[in-house]
């Protein structure tokens, strides 16, 4: 059982650090295995849309670990009614926060008229706001990118974080490119645009009551920290997946919390009971391994690790003992490094 946070930590600006909400991975199982590493990190589901959080299965789509706190619902959607009723959804179920996805460039989402295509709608997002803001008392919270195709950067941004304060929303996580809806692919969205990581700096300058959260192409917890010079949160999407144990650090660097991180073995042992009641209740074993691949990256031994559960996590009967088995192939962490606190994290 994770234990709670010591209260002396409790006072940090909850976004200071978070993981993004990434489609296909962080489900709530990897979700449940950064928690191991990072008690402090703000985690994401990945957006769910209003149609599959009003009508799919919750318990497949929705259910979390108590421990996965603190939370948010990415959703998906530009209806303000079907927004504010989702809103309502996630509040009862205990999520921490409901972030509405302006910034996703997928063809889904510009063909349900929702995610980057409402950076053009800011009186729609408004009100969708203003609706979900009045069903809850969670916050409700927007990810956006700086505009999207021929839209001018600094007016889209700065109108559309203008507008949508006005209607009650008081943090902004922003992807700091354009999303190019007619031309790149999703995947090219997340590299081409250049990064104005400038732009968001000037939005916090000009927006000082506001909360600003900055994402995109941070590598390391050293570039995210030198961000907090001019914004007031970091965000980590693809460096954190790849490399998970970098979270190891942040509950010390971004949170003042002393508590020494586990290494990666601990972090595997912990790990242990929650694929054993996952296995019990037919989960595949292969839908939790795959979130594992990089827990000893830049480690002796990470290959080995990574064949092992790639070859055999698959297998219909796989259970806790081919990730015992992987683990055993890499070499520990170094210990002292972990206790006296270090600076990078491999």
């Amino acid at each position: 059982m994770l234990s709670p946070m010591p209260p002396e930590t409790r006072d940090f600006n909850p976004w200071r650090f978070s993981v993004a909400p990434m489609m296909d991975w962080t489900d709530r199982h990897d979700r449940f295995f950064l928690r191991l590493i990072s008690r402090r990190a703000r985690l994401y589901t990945e957006m769910l849309t209003t149609g599959a959080i009003r009508f799919g299965d919750r318990r497949r789509l929705l259910a979390y670990d108590p421990a996965e706190q603190p939370l948010g619902l990415q959703v998906g959607g530009s209806q303000p009614a079907e927004l504010a009723e989702c809103a309502r959804i996630a509040e009862s179920l205990g999520y921490s926060e409901v972030n509405l996805n302006c910034g996703c460039p997928s063809e889904r989402v510009q063909a349900g008229r929702f995610g980057a295509r409402l950076m053009a709608e800011p009186d729609l997002v408004a009100r969708s706001v203003a609706a979900m803001a009045a069903a809850v008392a969670i916050p409700v919270t927007i990810k956006s990118r700086i505009a999207i195709d021929d839209l001018e950067p600094w007016p889209t941004l700065s109108g559309f974080v203008a507008r949508i304060a006005d209607a009650g929303c008081r943090t902004f996580i922003v992807h700091a490119r354009k999303a190019w809806l007619d031309g790149l692919s999703p995947k090219e969205n997340r590299d081409v645009p250049p990064l104005d990581y400038a732009m968001v700096h000037r939005l916090k300058a000009e927006c000082p009551g506001l909360t600003i959260v900055i994402n995109g192409g941070l590598a390391n917890l050293d570039a995210a920290e030198g961000q907090l010079r001019h914004v007031d949160g970091v965000m980590l999407g693809r460096a954190a997946y790849g490399n998970p144990y970098l979270l190891a650090e942040v509950d010390r660097r971004f949170f003042a919390d002393p508590t020494t991180p586990p290494s990666r073995h601990q972090v595997i042992e912990r790990l242990i009971p929650y694929v054993e009641r996952e296995r019990r209740l037919g989960t595949p074993l292969k839908h939790i391994a795959r979130h594992l691949l990089g827990l000893f990256q830049g480690r002796p031994g990470a290959r080995l690790f990574r064949r092992h559960l790639a070859e055999n996590a698959h297998l219909s009967d796989a259970g806790v003992e081919v990730v015992r088995q992987a683990a055993e192939l890499a070499a520990p962490d170094d210990i002292a490094m972990i206790n006296h606190g270090f600076r990078s994290v491999a």
